[in-house]
């Protein structure tokens, strides 16, 4: 697709590609939270929470063009362009994206058409969403009695008519994380245990992690397909293959129900110190 720009006349602003981290607003870095308060416009994806969007100022402009399997969405084409255009009209463009920006993110491709258009870009990484959701999961990545390396592959949709490296993705030694793979559970499973991946290695798939709806379903990859058709789990989910799920059960800290009396406590708290307040 050609991006339209105006011959002859400067970019007004300037377009930061923001990483959002996996849910939790802690987990957003200052500078991405400085950056998030002096947007002008904000164009964000479908995996931003929406404790995040609740940062965006209001007199900001807000566009949703968020990516999902099985739904409509915007083509990358059309994102590209309205950076562009966004870029031209206002002063601090915003592209927030889930996770980091450069993992699974399109990130890359979003800035080629920047540079190629002319406009002023900066980079802000996030917590992508294999470490964030690892860490609250209860799941290292790599261990030394476990896993010696992990590798991250995305199992979108066109799975079947691009080659994989299921050899490479099989090493049992290696932790495997797959992002965007619910769909393609069956593919997944069948490509590791045909290259010689054990039917019993432990898997995990963590929806809607780091948020007060996380929810972990752990099993073995012969099962991955039924893990994946739970009508409890929830979109975004991210699935991890290897040995050191069985750490989980051990190292779960997070507790998601927490999040709820801890919020109840904060407002009662609140609603105390405000009636304090008056009464002084």
């Amino acid at each position: 697709m050609e991006i339209f720009s105006l011959p002859g006349q400067a970019a007004k602003g300037k377009v930061w590609l923001v990483g959002a981290g996996p849910g939790d607003v802690e987990l957003l870095t200052l500078k991405a939270w400085r950056i998030l308060k002096t947007a002008d416009a904000v164009l964000y994806d479908a995996l931003v929470s929406q404790d995040i969007l609740d940062l965006i100022p209001k007199d900001a402009e807000k566009i949703a063009v968020g990516k999902r399997a099985g739904k409509h969405s915007a083509a990358q084409d059309e994102i590209n362009q309205l950076l562009v255009t966004k870029a031209y009209t206002r002063k601090n463009v915003v592209r927030l994206k889930g996770g980091d920006p450069f993992i699974f993110g399109r990130g890359g491709e979003e800035l080629q058409t920047l540079v190629e258009a002319g406009v002023e870009f900066e980079v802000v990484p996030g917590i992508t969403a294999a470490s964030g959701t690892s860490a609250y999961a209860g799941i290292p990545l790599t261990h030394r009695d476990h896993a010696q390396g992990v590798t991250f592959i995305t199992g979108h949709c066109q799975l079947e008519s691009r080659p994989m490296d299921w050899q490479g993705y099989a090493n049992p030694n290696n932790t495997l994380v797959v992002y965007m793979g619910i769909l393609n559970a069956g593919i997944i499973r069948q490509g590791l245990v045909d290259a010689g991946r054990s039917p019993e290695t432990p898997v995990a798939i963590v929806s809607k992690a780091t948020t007060k709806e996380q929810r972990r379903f752990i099993g073995r990859l012969g099962e991955l397909e039924q893990l994946a058709a739970d009508p409890e789990l929830q979109m975004p989910a991210l699935m991890i293959i290897g040995e050191v799920v069985t750490l989980s059960d051990t190292l779960h800290w997070f507790k998601p129900e927490a999040i709820e009396s801890t919020q109840v406590s904060d407002e009662q708290t609140q609603s105390v110190r405000v009636s304090g307040a008056s009464i002084n």
